[in-house]
């Protein structure tokens, strides 16, 4: 009897951050993964990319710049061709509001660059992922999805990253129309929400406020959230180990959309 092969994922901005996390998750539970990002290949070494708790998924690397809508179809045609047919797309590369601007001072510059990557290249690479399945057919029993990393601030405002969250808050809407359009197809799509995270893009504007919230309780949990969390609940989603779910954001934050009294 042949053995099953493993199914194929797809991360965004999977070098680092949130992306490592989820790769690493997504490897340990059974999946090989494509790791797309803006790094030139040659200088992305293969042990960088090796998940060592999983010795037997295979990694591979391309570079991707998500903006660049002409090469959406191709790069995915070559993790095809590399790894064999795709289960899932994470949508997790995108840029961080940097530095933080108030809303009157914010430049067309800088909401179109976001907008170009958060928004504008997440949805067409979303929009030739479905395309690709659907042209595709899944084996029997086989699970398919799109995940879109969003964030809390696709619903809690902060004026001074309206880029920022303008682009999640769109991105979450694309999550709702990707799911309506692709269930009759068989194909699901989910929206994680993730919270204050550890890592160096949340360091990159400091971190004195936020720990502060920690101590406050403002974060019911009182902890930061990290990679690894984020990791698990995609991994959750893109096994299927909740399939009568699409569209639907799934909040990992240690509790802060809680509205409280006091």
């Amino acid at each position: 009897m042949q053995a099953r092969s493993r199914p194929v994922a797809v991360v965004t901005g999977g070098l680092q951050g949130l992306g490592r996390g989820i790769t690493v998750q997504l490897a340990r539970d059974g999946f090989d993964v494509a790791v797309l990002d803006l790094a030139d290949a040659a200088s992305v070494p293969l042990e960088s990319l090796a998940v060592p708790e999983a010795p037997e998924a295979r990694i591979h690397y391309q570079r991707l710049d998500i903006a660049d809508l002409a090469a959406h179809e191709a790069a995915l045609a070559a993790v095809q061709a590399t790894l064999g047919p795709l289960s899932c797309l994470v949508n997790n590369a995108g840029i961080a509001a940097r530095p933080l601007t108030d809303l009157l001072a914010l430049s067309p510059q800088a909401f179109d660059r976001s907008v170009d990557i958060n928004l504008r290249g997440t949805f067409f690479l979303s929009q030739a992922f479905a395309r690709h399945l659907i042209s595709h057919p899944a084996a029997a029993g086989s699970y398919r999805s799109l995940v879109f990393i969003t964030s809390i601030a696709a619903e809690m405002a902060s004026p001074d990253r309206a880029q920022y969250c303008t682009t999640k808050a769109a991105l979450s809407m694309v999550s709702r129309l990707f799911a309506l359009r692709l269930a009759a197809e068989q194909i699901h799509v989910h929206e994680v929400r993730p919270g204050f995270m550890r890592t160096a893009m949340t360091a990159s504007a400091g971190t004195e406020v936020i720990d502060r919230w920690m101590e406050e309780g403002r974060v019911p949990q009182r902890r930061w959230g990290t990679p690894e969390d984020v990791g698990l609940a995609v991994s959750t989603l893109a096994q299927g180990r909740l399939p009568y779910m699409t569209g639907q954001p799934l909040w990992v934050a240690g509790g802060l959309n809680i509205a409280q009294a006091t």
